[in-house]
């Protein structure tokens, strides 16, 4: 079923993925059932076997789509030979009270009801008895770390997860759940999947060291920041029915904030000066930029979206890609001479 790609293991866990991850939020939305089925068959076709999803999907969320990418997913997986394939899933965390009943003031927390709630859902949609990867999509920094860690021992404990992982979080916050998993004898954190990018290389400073030492991969998602590295936003353009191009025209303070942080004249900038090192290379932006995070040595995953059949093509020959040292060096310079461009001042946080 699953042809050849280089495969990595997730931290210290029996599961070994592919290099590339096929992410799942544009499905029910952007890509629709028939789309989305084509998208899932061609990347099994092409070798790669683990697939990111979440309750949360498709993106922008609502709640009148909440869980359809999974319901997507499920019914494609449904009939197909369920060991060859990785699947992960999320629990929202804080932040989202509108799609399941509000918790401390409004808020949904990630404690070990809503966790084990969240994945008997996500179990279903899905039409599995078990997901490979279950995290926390949103950190509650809030809440003690080892009652979250409960929960998710208990669906380990069960057979209904396999490994553990956290997503969009903090150096800070990675070690202090790995430390209470240590403290208290409960599942750890296998991964952690954050936003890594051309556009965003805050992941090489602290957390890459907390990935090395501690045993963790990343899982970098948004590695074409958000289709910014595409070059579909270069010289003003808003494509249609792209998400930034949305969030610009008519999306509310906070979904325009997001897309400032990707589309703007720095991140433009750092697109046209790749497009040089591209172009020598003989391959897109966006496949260089697939392949340069695949070859970070804390990363075990790349996850990465696409909409059709077409744009998955485009991005495939960055499984086996390897960018030689001066291609990289080329890579660096720019990041010195523009360095952040997703922060306004140019320091390695968001």
């Amino acid at each position: 079923m699953v042809g050849a790609m280089n495969r990595k293991r997730l931290g210290r866990s029996g599961l070994v993925v592919t290099e590339l991850c096929l992410g799942t939020m544009t499905f029910g939305l952007q890509a629709d059932e028939a789309t989305s089925f084509a998208i899932m068959d061609r990347a099994v076709e092409a070798g790669i076997d683990f697939f990111d999803t979440a309750e949360l999907y498709p993106v922008p969320p609502s709640g009148e789509l909440f869980g359809v990418t999974e319901e997507i997913v499920g019914r494609w997986l449904k009939g197909r030979p369920r060991g060859q394939l990785v699947i992960a899933s999320k629990v929202t965390g804080p932040g989202h009270g509108w799609f399941r009943p509000p918790v401390r003031g409004g808020f949904t927390a990630v404690d070990r009801h809503q966790i084990v709630r969240a994945c008997e859902d996500s179990l279903r949609r899905l039409q599995t008895d078990y997901l490979d990867l279950y995290q926390i999509h949103w950190p509650d920094h809030g809440m003690r770390p080892e009652e979250t860690l409960e929960g998710l021992s208990a669906l380990v404990a069960q057979g209904k997860v396999r490994a553990i992982g956290c997503s969009n979080e903090t150096s800070w916050g990675l070690m202090k759940s790995l430390w209470a998993s240590e403290k208290h004898g409960l599942a750890r954190h296998d991964t952690v999947q954050n936003n890594f990018s051309l556009i965003n290389r805050r992941c090489e400073s602290e957390l890459a060291q907390v990935c090395r030492q501690e045993g963790v991969s990343l899982l970098p998602y948004s590695p074409l920041g958000g289709g910014v590295l595409t070059g579909k936003y270069n010289g003003g353009a808003r494509p249609e029915g792209a998400r930034f191009s949305d969030y610009l025209g008519s999306g509310g303070p906070r979904q325009l904030k997001m897309a400032q942080r990707f589309v703007n004249e720095r991140s433009l900038e750092t697109v046209a000066r790749l497009e040089e090192v591209a172009r020598d290379v003989g391959v897109t932006v966006a496949v260089l930029a697939l392949a340069w995070s695949r070859q970070h040595d804390f990363v075990a995953s790349t996850i990465f979206g696409v909409t059709s059949v077409a744009q998955l093509e485009a991005l495939l020959p960055a499984a086996d890609l390897v960018l030689d040292a001066e291609t990289l060096a080329r890579i660096d310079a720019i990041d010195e001479a523009i360095p952040c461009p997703m922060t306004e001042d140019g320091l390695r946080r968001l």
